[in-house]
């Protein structure tokens, strides 16, 4: 038997009537629930439990990402998760990936579309790298006036005007069919 959905913190039965079953806590005079879904009730052994409702996809280590890039700090960027090895997410999670050795270097801008590979979830953060060949920037466009890029060694050039910035390309850089994605 289902009931309408809870959310975390909800009463949904008194410990006179149930005991605590999945995704439940009790109290000390109620069932509540620890999560948001919906309760049910097993009345032949008394039990209230709340089946979960799906979870946000949440990368874990060694999975590979794909992304824009959201921010951009002294030694660090966020990536905001769009794809988690290929499957479309939409769970608004970014990770964070760090430019080691790269002061003077520009790695990646705000908006650049990038892989990185997930490497540790540490205090709440998950972090990723772009070290790795097939890892880094698959597209951007001119920081300048915002026409179309192409590779030239480890820089990008732009047709139209001409400016030459650098990048940490993947080795996919310009393949435009690796994910078609949507701008909202």
């Amino acid at each position: 038997m289902s009931q309408k959905p809870t959310l975390p913190g909800d009463k949904i039965a008194i410990i006179e009537e149930f005991e605590m079953g999945e995704n439940t806590f009790d109290d000390g005079q109620s069932i509540r629930s620890l999560v948001v879904g919906t309760s049910e009730f097993d009345k032949t052994n008394r039990i209230a439990s709340i089946s979960e409702m799906r979870r946000p996809a949440v990368a874990k280590v060694d999975d590979v990402v794909t992304g824009n890039i959201s921010a951009l700090m002294n030694n660090m960027f966020a990536i905001n998760i769009l794809y988690i090895n290929g499957k479309p997410t939409h769970s608004g999670i970014e990770c964070i990936c760090q430019a080691r050795g790269a002061k003077k270097r520009i790695m990646v801008r705000v908006g650049d579309i990038v892989s990185a590979k997930i490497i540790s979830h540490l205090n709440g953060v998950i972090h990723a790298t772009i070290s790795e060949p097939e890892l880094g920037v698959l597209f951007s466009q001119c920081i300048k006036c915002g026409a179309k890029v192409i590779a030239l060694g480890s820089n990008v050039k732009c047709v139209d005007c001409g400016y030459i910035e650098e990048r940490k390309l993947s080795n996919r850089f310009g393949n435009s069919d690796f994910i078609k994605f949507n701008s909202n």
